[in-house]
């Protein structure tokens, strides 16, 4: 008997970005099953951040076509801002409101955009608080926080929209080495929870091992793709065994990028 395929959670086809004549995204398609987790590498400046924003259409696509839990968030008639509250996004900066409460920070879209009451909204955004391990907080004000309680803070915010699927850029990039673990931990726990995830990211171990698949792209396109053990322990194009050894030893003095 074949097994049942997998529901599709976001898929891209063909899609292309290009900022005046710079051409960022040069055609990606990507599928990404629902409750999978996907780790995007490469260099800088090679489109990474670019496609994960034109995932909720922070940036407009040039070309291509974006479906997000059965939406096509390309198509002209789409109700982007409906589309977008399933869809959670955590930045490179922790971007909380700091004149709000971190309970308010919680609240504020799920009352506005949402339109809960305000009950309902502080019960679910004190229940993620919990699971970011930031229970204590719930009446700090972000300048309180270190940069890695800010970031959790972030992640907690964007599950209290109740999203079916979670980006996250660069989420451990502006952090202090040893805060970056505590981000880390919520999000395996995400992923163990079953979390659709779409994650840019440079923190190799965690791809290794949080990854069902690993994206490494390249000048605007997806170079390799495999499992995280192949693509990151056995990666079989010459461009992703340059970039991974420089950034697993960096003392290596391999052909420049």
């Amino acid at each position: 008997m074949s097994s049942p395929v997998a529901e599709v959670a976001v898929e891209i086809t063909g899609l292309k970005k290009s900022f005046g004549p710079l051409d960022v995204l040069k055609g990606i398609d990507v599928t990404v099953a629902r409750g999978e987790v996907v780790c995007i590498i490469g260099p800088s400046g090679s489109g990474k951040s670019t496609l994960l924003r034109c995932v909720n259409l922070l940036e407009e696509p040039t070309d291509g076509k974006i479906v997000v839990n059965g939406v096509e968030l390309t198509d002209p008639d789409c109700d982007i801002d409906a589309a977008r509250t399933r869809i959670g996004m955590v930045f490179q900066g922790f971007n909380l409101f700091s004149h709000l409460s971190v309970l308010n920070n919680l609240t504020v879209a799920q009352r506005k955009v949402l339109k809960r009451g305000e009950k309902e909204a502080q019960s679910i955004a004190l229940r993620n608080l919990e699971r970011v391990g930031l229970a204590e907080k719930v009446n700090a004000m972000p300048a309180q926080l270190s940069g890695g309680q800010q970031q959790r803070v972030a992640i907690a915010r964007a599950l209290s929209m109740d999203p079916s699927v979670m980006l996250f850029d660069e989420p451990t990039s502006a952090l202090d080495p040893e805060l970056v673990g505590d981000v880390l931990g919520v999000m395996r726990a995400l992923a163990d929870e079953g979390m659709t995830m779409l994650v840019v990211t440079h923190e190799m171990q965690f791809a290794r091992e949080v990854a069902d698949r690993v994206l490494f792209m390249d000048g605007g396109y997806v170079v390799e793709e495999g499992p995280a053990a192949q693509v990151i322990g056995d990666p079989q194009h010459e461009r992703t065994q340059s970039f991974l050894a420089r950034v697993l030893d960096p003392t290596h003095q391999g052909p420049s990028a």
